[in-house]
């Protein structure tokens, strides 16, 4: 076999333990070895200690150098390296930082105070408690970051109250499934940190391309469900005095001094920090996660236990995406080393694709591995195969970045591996079955789909904002 094929070989192998549930970090790694162990053996300089010994050397001294020998392959060399690499960057330092903000203030008892404020606020909208979710879980999975997590604790929180209102089963869940994944679009997100340290393209100028992408979408969903409650009212009835009370303007403001604006406060002062160069991604994080505490002591919820689950949750969740990068830097410079990188370049070449077929394809491609993987592992394993090509069709990185983490949104709602339906699921009245979940994400979806088809026609609601702060 050939270089590239053993490289293809590689690939093939790795997806099919994929399949068969391997961790996909460990996974990684071994492939990278295995293979690279292949790739970089060099006999002359691996065994030279131990073709050099006297025919009268003992056994200690031989089976030592065998095994100095054995482990003097290069692969273990460039692991290291990849290791130290990855566990010394400083844009991966705002991961743990964001993390730990996001489940602090998952448990600060902010969220339900917050949907209750938002629900008076707009009761006289149609469809006003799925505004007021959508508002809600925007504004909480921005501060947190971690879909589970908020679908979740929205599902617990907004549901049974919607379903007490007599909103539609699968309109009231496509609400909270939908919303609940907003986190990984809208800054500061975790995932364009991620994307940010695959591709080396500027954290900050990507919050930045996608505060409107993102807005956009939220916009996109709260004209779905105010336009479908208007034409369809039974899905969505005007709430009673028994499902939202009456509260004098005066109490109105107080509350959402004390509900709304802490929280608002708190992510724009981290996000605007970081879009006017006040302060890096990780300073920012790093006061997040101090504004995060103090949100929860000024709420009464901070407690010795609540603060030992936010730092487990933050080194399990921070462990994952490095050993990530680990195994992901490793597997793919095997890969590149045996050719495979330029294989895949030209087969793609020889398509003959514009630049549009080329985006449709990589997004489609994204789309279906979105069912079985994580959006950290698609983003740290899949993306970077991509990025190589963006150079040939003349497409800008931080353009695909953002389309990437639009596209991710439907990694989370598509049947039959949708995983905010399933948290859901877990969550919901008995009565809620998942295919009515499912059917109510569906024009969610399409309004995913609207967002992309509008983003790629109209590229200056990626780019202009970056421009506006920081030049072209």
């Amino acid at each position: 076999m050939t270089d590239p094929q053993v490289a293809l070989m590689m690939l093939g192998i790795f997806i099919f333990m994929v399949f068969l549930g391997f961790p996909i970090a460990f996974t990684l790694m071994a492939m990278g070895i295995g293979f690279g162990y292949y790739a970089y053996y060099d006999a002359g300089r691996m065994w030279r200690g131990y073709n050099r010994l006297d025919e009268d050397a003992g056994w200690w001294e031989s089976t030592s150098l065998w095994i100095e020998g054995f482990f003097n392959n290069r692969i273990f060399d460039l692991f290291v390296n990849q290791t130290f690499s990855v566990m010394s960057n400083e844009v991966l330092t705002a991961v743990p930082l964001f993390l730990f903000m996001g489940y602090i203030v998952e448990r600060a008892n902010i969220v339900d105070r917050l949907f209750s404020t938002l629900n008076i606020a707009a009761k006289n909208i149609p469809g006003s408690m799925g505004v007021a979710a959508l508002i809600t879980c925007a504004l909480f999975a921005t501060a947190t970051g971690i879909v589970g997590a908020v679908v979740t604790l929205m599902g617990l929180l907004a549901l049974p109250q919607m379903l007490k209102a007599r909103y539609n089963n699968s309109f009231a869940s496509g609400i909270i499934c939908a919303g609940g994944t907003l986190g990984i679009l809208i800054p500061p997100s975790i995932m364009l940190i991620v994307y940010a340290a695959a591709s080396n393209v500027s954290i900050v100028r990507l919050y930045a391309g996608a505060l409107l992408p993102g807005f956009t979408l939220v916009g996109l969903y709260i004209l779905y469900v105010v336009g479908r409650s208007m034409l369809q009212p039974s899905v969505a009835p005007r709430p009673t005095a028994d499902d939202v009370p009456d509260v004098p303007m005066g109490k109105l403001l107080v509350m959402l001094l004390t509900s709304f604006f802490p929280l608002a406060f708190l992510i724009l002062a981290v996000l605007g920090s970081i879009l006017f160069g006040l302060a890096t991604p990780t300073e920012a994080a790093s006061i997040g996660a101090l504004g995060g505490i103090l949100l929860a002591l000024a709420y009464r919820a901070f407690s010795w236990q609540r603060l030992r689950e936010s730092v487990y949750l933050t080194v399990r969740t921070t462990a994952m995406v490095c050993w990530l990068f680990v195994g992901s830097f490793t597997f793919a410079s095997v890969f590149s080393w045996l050719g495979g990188e330029h294989l895949v370049e030209e087969f793609v070449m020889s398509l003959d694709l514009t630049p549009l077929m080329f985006l449709l394809m990589a997004q489609l491609i994204i789309f279906l591995l979105g069912w079985p993987l994580e959006w950290s592992e698609i983003i740290i394993i899949f993306v970077p195969i991509f990025l190589p090509l963006l150079p040939l069709f003349g497409i800008d990185p931080l353009f695909f970045g953002i389309l990437v983490a639009l596209n991710l949104q439907t990694s989370f709602l598509t049947p039959p591996m949708a995983m905010s339906a399933y948290y859901l699921k877990g969550i919901a009245p008995p009565e809620v079955r998942l295919t009515q979940i499912f059917a109510g994400c569906m024009p969610f979806l399409l309004c995913v789909f609207i967002s992309m088809a509008m983003m790629y026609n109209f590229p200056n609601v990626v780019f202009y904002l970056p421009n506006l702060f920081y030049g072209p």
